[in-house]
This record gives C-alpha cells, sequence and structure tokens, in this order.
C-alpha cells in the first residue's frame, strides 16, 4: 500500500494501538476544534501515516510531531521534508511536555488520536503538565469520552471527570465511527477539547494531595466515603471530622461528591493530614 507521493504506507502495528484516520472530512473538524491557525506552535501526539499533519501544516501551523513507531518515522521525515515539521522520536508517556514547552518559548496546542492503551494514563499526565498547553484536542474511544464530560450522579462520572473539569473547560465535540479507521476498531470514537484555564475551578491546597483523595473517592465504587478514604493512612474519626467539615455526610459515595464538594473535602483531609503530621513529631 502507498500513501502520498509514492511513499510506502506501513501496516498498522497492534502493539502501540494504530488505527489510522481516513476521513478528511473529519480531520478537518478536528483542526477546526483546535482553532489552529497560520503560526501556530502545535504538538501533535501519535502522527501515524501524516494525515493529520498535513492538514495542520496546510493552516499554517509550525508543528511537533512526537512518534514511538521508528518505520513510521522514517515515512514522515520522507513525507514531510520540505514543511515545517520536527519529529520527535519518543514515548509519549515518558516525555517532559513542561521542558518541551519552554524549550520552544511558547504553549502549544495539543492534537492527538490517543492509543487506547494509554488513554487515561496519558490524559492524566497531560493534565499534570497543563501549563504546556492553551487547549488539547483528543481523540479517546467513546466510552472513555463520556465518562471523563459525565457530571457527579452518572455513573460514568470518576476519576478522570473530576481531574480534567477541574483544570479545564471539557466539551465533546463529536464522535467519529469505527469504519473510518484503518484497521477498523471493535468501539466507536470521540473527540474531546479541554480548554486549558489559568487558574483551577476550585481552590486546592496541594494538587498533589487533591488527586489523591480523588482517586481514593473512586477507588472502591461500592464502598461509603468513610471507608474508600481510609487508604490515605489516616484514622477513622479523622476522616469521620474531615468529612463533618466539608459538609459531606459520611455515608455518600465519590460519584456523588461535585467539584466544589471534593475542594472543600481535600482541603478538611489536607489540613487534618498536617495536623497528624505535626503532632506526631511532638516529644
Amino acid at each position: 500500500m502507498t500513501g502520498e507521493k509514492g511513499v510506502a504506507r506501513p501496516r498498522a502495528k497492534k502493539k502501540f494501538g494504530q488505527h489510522f484516520l481516513n476521513d478528511r472530512n473529519i480531520i478537518r473538524k478536528i483542526v477546526e476544534a483546535a482553532g489552529v491557525k497560520e503560526g501556530d506552535l502545535v504538538l501533535e501526539i501519535g502522527p501515524g501515516t501524516g494525515m493529520l499533519t498535513r492538514e495542520l501544516l496546510d493552516a499554517g501551523a509550525r508543528v511537533i510531531a512526537v512518534e514511538v513507531d521508528k518505520d513510521l518515522i522514517g515515512l514522515l521525515q520522507e513525507r514531510f521534508q520540505e514543511d515545517d515539521l520536527t519529529i520527535i522520536p519518543a514515548d509519549a508517556l515518558k516525555m517532559s511536555y513542561t521542558a518541551l514547552a519552554q524549550e520552544h518559548g511558547g504553549r502549544f496546542k495539543l492534537v492527538a488520536n490517543l492509543p487506547y492503551y494509554i488513554s487515561g494514563p496519558l490524559l492524566s499526565k497531560l493534565l499534570t503538565e497543563r501549563a504546556a498547553f492553551s487547549i488539547m484536542v483528543l481523540m479517546f474511544q467513546k466510552e472513555v469520552a463520556v465518562r471523563i464530560a459525565a457530571g457527579p450522579g452518572n455513573r460514568d462520572y470518576g476519576n478522570l471527570s473530576v481531574l480534567s473539569q477541574a483544570f479545564t473547560v471539557v466539551k465533546r465535540e463529536f464522535d467519529v465511527p469505527a469504519h473510518l479507521f484503518s484497521p477498523k476498531p471493535k468501539v466507536d470514537s470521540s473527540v474531546v477539547s479541554f480548554r486549558v484555564l489559568d487558574e483551577p475551578k476550585i481552590s486546592i491546597d496541594d494538587e498533589s494531595y487533591f488527586r489523591t483523595v480523588v482517586r481514593a473517592a473512586f477507588g472502591t465504587r461500592r464502598k461509603t466515603l468513610s471507608n474508600s478514604l481510609s487508604v490515605l493512612g489516616l484514622g477513622k474519626a479523622d476522616i469521620l471530622g474531615a468529612l463533618h467539615e466539608a459538609g459531606v455526610d459520611p455515608v455518600r459515595r465519590g460519584e456523588t461528591l461535585d467539584l466544589n464538594e471534593f475542594a472543600r473535602l481535600a482541603h478538611a483531609l489536607y489540613l487534618m493530614a498536617g495536623r497528624e503530621k505535626n503532632h506526631g513529631t511532638l516529644p
């Protein structure tokens, strides 16, 4: 099989979770969702055979592409040798996006068709390093996209919902049917945009601790918060005290809390953990 300009197109590799998007209309919609215009600095993760890359370059963007597949790197280098494209051979889960943005002197618009098997861990990493981006437009397995956009009280609401919505403005842009990919995946996909906020929507004492509290709250969905939060290392009385301070009923479950309630709970637990630590250092 050959691609543009007669360049051989490698077969998709299962170990990298590769499914190549073939529909130019969808590709144009992705670029539009990211608001890419001339002169923009764009980071593309997993450029594949370069169809989306071509559209980004044609929009006038300066593109940095991260690709782990050596065969695809060769194809991209040959196909785009005369274009404003820089290819970084790297594992997207192991990169420092903060350092990359500093190196290139600005925030990226991020565009990526994420392999299903790394989409959760990679989104978590991207949210942690969100200062490197102004907007992220990412494609997920449809059920993952539904979870990201879900609100409290919904069975799809979870860890990624809270973290995404605390730090960005989340929007499900559109769905992408499975038949538009080669090879065809077993499920449909969805494109989601994340407009990165300068400040979180809620007050957070310590971001790492906030993440820990959120993960604990969803760690065992059938457990009440008074039980699921025990993994934080606090005693039962301290957990109940923090829940009381936050105005959260101990018998509630994590999926019922909205962002403000998570913020109050994480704050109360953070203070409680600090008191326990200070108490432990007393002679």
